[in-house]
Order: C-alpha cells, then structure tokens, then sequence
C-alpha cells in the first residue's frame, strides 16, 4: 500500500520546487518521496492556482456581502428594539380591557405567549372566563359604599359592626377584601391609609398651614366607587379646591391606570394650578402621571400620614354626587351612569348655587364672575381654606 501524505505536506513540497533552492533530487531524498511524484504535485498545483484566486475572490465578495447583512440585521435589531420598548411604554397607559382587546388569537405567525408578552397582560389571562358577580355580593358592595358615604371615617372594622348590626354574616376579611377592591379605605389618620407602589416616587406634602387662595391654587384629584343596579364603575375627578369646581372627570370599569390619565388630560387643557396634590396610591405615583404633571411645572403633594383628611373637598364632592345622583338615579348600564354623571356634573359646575361660595356656582367663581362676593363673603365670615383647621367639620 502506498504512503497517504496530507495536503499540507504535498503544498510543503511543491512550495520548496518553486524556490528552485535545491534540484529535485535532494527534494525527493529529502522528503523521501518519488522525484515523479513531486513533479505531478508541482503541475497540479500550477494547474489550479487560478482557480485559487478564482475562490479567493469569490469568497472576499462573499464575506463582504455577509458582513454587510450583518450590520443590516443589527441595524433591524435596533430598530425593532426601539419600537417595541415605545409600543410597551404606551401601551401602558391603556386599560386592560383595551389591551386584551388586540390579542389576535388566530395569528399563525404571531403566538399568544408572544402577543401577551408585547402586550403586558400576563398568557393564562387570555383564557380566563370571568365569573359574573353575584347578587349578594353586588348588594353588600352598594351597603358598604352607602356606610362609606355617610361615614368617611369609618375603616373596615366600624363598617363590618354596622353591617352585622344590620343582621348581615359578614366578617372583617370580607369587609376589607370589599373595601380593597372598590378602592375606599376609612378617612383617619394612621399607617397604610394609602399604600404607593414600591417602586414608584412619592412626593412631600406641600399644604400644610396653606390657603387656597384663588382658582386653580390647589387641585385635588380622587376616585371613587359608582355603583350600578348589578354592578359598579369608578369614576375620577380632578378638582379645584377654592371654588369647588369640577375640572374634569372620567369613568371606567376597572381601576387601571387609562382613565386616571385620562382625566389629567382633560384637566390640563382647561388650565393648570400651582399645587396638585393626591393621595400616595399607586395611580398617583405612576411614571406616567407624574410626568404629565412635571411637564406643566407643577408643584406635585402628596398626602402623608396623619393626613387623612386632606382630601376633604373630594369626599364631600363624592358625597353630593351620590346623595343628588347616583342614590336616586339607580344607573342600571354604563351608558345609563355616564349620561346621567355628564348632567349631573354640568348641573353642580353651572347651575347648583354652594353655600361656601356665598350662593354662586363653581363655574361663576372658578370664571372670575364671583370672585369679589366670594372675597366678600370670606372676609365678612373671617374664613379662608385654610386646610389644616377643616378636618373637624367631615366629624361633625
């Protein structure tokens, strides 16, 4: 059997011929291999040398190519990396409802678990069948919300006392898990009346000892429970806290974070105050409404413990609402609730004289029309909204 030698061996020998250093012979001694044997190695490799460079090239054009599809590729990468981070950033700001709206089951090319993931709603949720809500619980909710009303105060152990005076089994847990669900916590002072989201800001309270001295002073902003013949909404309003009007509000049926953002909207085209102050809860201290508002240059409070009763204007807004409205009215739909909340709240801006405003409308104040007989009717009563000296008057 003949010796096998390996290409790089055969290109050793043949590179030795052609520096013409030594004859063949000493090649063929050196190498131990058959002077006729080198001399097929040195004409086959003549032979194909062009072919060599033919390949070379080929290959330089290739590599050339690729590395361009490369860069093309990242440059893609990078692209789509961009407008999937500013898809998920504005997608954010849309309620769940609206974002399981765009799952688009039947895209073959597009799986749900990727479409959940692009759309921050988490894969089983897509096959979850929502369990209507019962009747009892409907009704316990409307009770609660009706003690809530008439006593802001009262937290989850005074509500579930007068729930179990009215003879209904109920316990605390219960109570609470009601109370956590509809958005309500008892108005006193004391630790986690409103829990922010941990990894969301909160800013220090700006209203201590500070009047509200003119329109669009301070704002508030709040959300309450509505309640409906077999179910409930939620409905949030900013407003201004000098002359009681109502800048803008919004309803939905959930307590995600569109419609919060969706109401500051609206408030910011009708103007913009020194002083927006809320609670520490986690729509308030969202990115996305926080920004809206450092845009504007406005001065961000927040409620902090021991002020419970800061938000003493709103929750004797929800109570007016809900006395002269939702009570009597019993909203059956949403539809029914937003119609008749879109009436109502041009009646209480533009129609409903207020006490504290020397018997003008919020609208006349809050325009400027009654501003002097409300200046008038502070100094005569020796009052201001000082908001500190307000909390005894929700006790009384």
């Amino acid at each position: 059997m003949g010796k096998h030698h390996s290409a790089q061996f055969k290109a050793q020998v043949v590179r030795a011929v052609l520096r013409e250093e030594k004859t063949l012979a000493q090649l063929a001694s050196e190498y131990e291999v058959h002077p006729t044997q080198i001399s097929t190695w040195k004409t086959t490799a003549l032979q194909e040398l062009p072919q060599v460079f033919e390949r070379r090239d080929r290959t330089a054009d290739h590599l050339a190519a690729y590395e361009q599809q490369v860069e093309e590729l990242y440059a893609e990468i990078g692209r789509l990396t961009t407008q999937v981070a500013w898809l998920k950033k504005n997608l954010a700001s849309c309620s769940r409802a609206e974002r399981l709206t765009m799952v688009e089951r039947a895209d073959p090319e597009v799986p749900l678990t990727v479409q959940s993931a692009l759309l921050g709603v988490s894969r089983s949720s897509l096959y979850y069948q929502p369990v209507p809500v019962s009747p009892e619980e409907v009704a316990l909710k409307h009770r609660i919300d009706e003690i809530y009303t008439a006593y802001p105060f009262y937290g989850s152990r005074r509500v579930t006392a007068t729930l179990c005076r009215e003879g209904q089994e109920v316990n605390r847990k219960a109570v609470q898990r009601h109370m956590r669900e509809m958005g309500i916590a008892g108005v006193a002072p004391g630790p986690h009346t409103s829990r922010p989201h941990p990894t969301h800001p909160t800013y220090p309270y700006l209203l201590r000892h500070t009047t509200a001295a003119h329109p669009n002073h301070v704002w508030g902003i709040d959300i309450t429970y509505i309640r409906l013949q077999a179910g409930w909404l939620y409905l949030v309003a900013v407003f201004d806290w000098y002359t009681r009007y109502v800048v803008a509000w919004a309803l939905d049926q959930t307590l995600e974070l569109g419609f919060v953002l969706e109401a500051v909207d609206r408030a910011l085209e009708v103007g913009c105050p020194t002083i927006w102050n809320s609670d520490q809860g986690s729509h308030f201290t969202s990115p996305q409404y926080l920004d809206r508002l450092d845009e504007r240059g406005i001065q961000i409070s927040m409620d902090g413990k021991g002020r419970a009763l800061d938000n003493i204007f709103t929750e004797r807004l929800w109570r007016t609402v809900k006395y002269e409205d939702v009570y009597l009215r019993s909203y059956g739909t949403p539809r029914e609730t937003r119609q008749s909340l879109t009436r109502y709240f041009a009646f209480y801006n533009h129609e409903r004289p207020h006490q504290a405003l020397g018997y003008h409308t919020p609208a006349e104040v809050y325009d400027g029309r009654g501003l002097a007989a409300q200046a008038r009717n502070d100094t005569e009563k020796g009052e201001g909204l000082v908001l500190y000296d307000l909390a005894p008057v929700l006790l009384s």
